[in-house]
């Protein structure tokens, strides 16, 4: 009886970690991609987010993963207390506004100073991931622009 219980628990874990294997297979992350982003409205494209420490009084920041599809970013936008953006998988792109499009990859860091209008998304061939981090809560709040054209997206130097 213990063998066949142990037999069953075993095929359940391996059961569960290929399923979690399976989520992330489009792209290896070290987190999950999360659901459907419900801020999409202000994005180009798919993209979902997983977040990992919810806006409080004790940490002062938001943490989560945002995993983009190829082609998919941000609108223009801004934070008042200014953001930081960990690279965790594929190939992403970064502007401030009036600066040249910076080539994104794994391991990457972009620290944004507050009210910096800018935009950040994956690279039109490649999905991308990254872990925003918005600090300086409560008081950071988020001010979303207007949609990043193709042409400025497409102005990679």
């Amino acid at each position: 009886m213990k063998k066949i219980f142990f037999s069953f628990l075993l095929s359940a874990v391996m059961l569960l970690g290929g399923a979690a294997v399976m989520a992330n297979s489009e792209l290896e992350q070290p987190f999950a991609k999360g659901e459907i982003n419900p801020y999409n409205e202000f994005f180009t494209g798919t993209t979902h987010l997983h977040r990992l420490v919810a806006k409080d009084n004790v940490w002062n920041s938001s943490i989560c993963n945002v995993t983009f599809y190829p082609g998919a970013r941000t609108n223009w936008h801004k934070h008042s207390g200014g953001q930081i953006l960990l690279v965790t998988a594929g190939n992403g792109r970064y502007q401030e506004k009036g600066k040249e499009i910076q080539i994104l990859k794994k391991g990457d860091v972009v620290k944004i100073p507050p009210e910096v209008e800018h935009w950040h998304g994956a690279a039109p061939d490649s999905m991308f991931a990254h872990i925003s981090i918005e600090p300086n809560l409560p008081d950071n709040e988020t001010t979303w622009l207007n949609p990043v054209t193709d042409s400025e997206y497409n102005q990679i130097k």
